[in-house]
């Protein structure tokens, strides 16, 4: 008879992570904020074990910082880690965006296109959040279609500082917009086979959307200083 495989479940400390990190990208922990094992386990319902090896996880991965004898507190957003994910993203994501020409499956490629297709009706609909998450989905689908598996584990916790910078730029449509229609040409050029025009595409788009974001980051910088 036909089975299906088995997806696992993501263990208790796996939920208490995401939900921590998500309230931090989405600025509901805001930069500076303290947070403490008691509260959070209180407010998420749980005990404080899992709790403490969350807040490991994230202060290990630079999203928490150490204060003093108050414990931990939400770290502010890094330029210079901002600036260092982009040139890596400059380097690799070329790479895979080559690899998924030859690689893509069919199943893939839908979820592409349907990706795209979210996005531009999320972006049309002015919603931040659901653009921000469709935005993510799209270039981790790009580095599963690679077939690489060091390519996606590289990414994977860099996106999650990059979703801080990103979010408030992605509220704006003239950047929306124009994300959209790259992310729909690197998509014909998968789908096409053509690894060099999509690894081209995919460079001018990472690199521009570095500028895009940090000419925002620096105005937003200057405004508070």
């Amino acid at each position: 008879m036909p089975m299906e495989s088995l997806k696992p479940h993501k263990t208790l400390v796996e939920r208490v992570y995401q939900s921590i990190l998500d309230a931090i990208c989405d600025g509901s922990l805001a930069a500076g904020a303290r947070v403490t094992q008691d509260e959070l386990a209180a407010r998420l319902h749980v005990s404080r074990q899992p709790v403490m090896t969350a807040l490991g996880l994230l202060r290990q991965q630079g999203f928490l910082t150490e204060h003093g004898r108050r414990g931990l507190s939400v770290a502010a957003a890094d330029r210079a880690r901002f600036d260092a994910i982009y040139e890596f993203r400059a380097a690799v994501e070329p790479l895979a965006a080559s690899l998924a020409a030859a690689r893509i499956s069919r199943e893939q490629l839908a979820r592409a296109r349907a990706l795209v297709a979210e996005g531009r009706r999320v972006a049309a609909a002015g919603d931040a959040k659901a653009v921000l998450q469709a935005d993510v989905d799209f270039h981790s689908l790009i580095y599963e279609a690679s077939g690489n598996p060091l390519i996606i584990g590289a990414m994977q916790t860099h996106w999650q500082h990059l979703r801080r910078s990103m979010g408030e730029v992605l509220q704006r449509p003239r950047f929306t917009q124009k994300v959209w229609k790259e992310h729909a040409a690197i998509v014909d050029a998968i789908a096409a086979g053509d690894a060099g025009q999509a690894a081209r595409l995919i460079g001018a788009h990472v690199r521009e959307a570095h500028l895009r974001v940090g000419a925002e980051l620096a105005a937003a910088e200057r405004a508070a200083a």
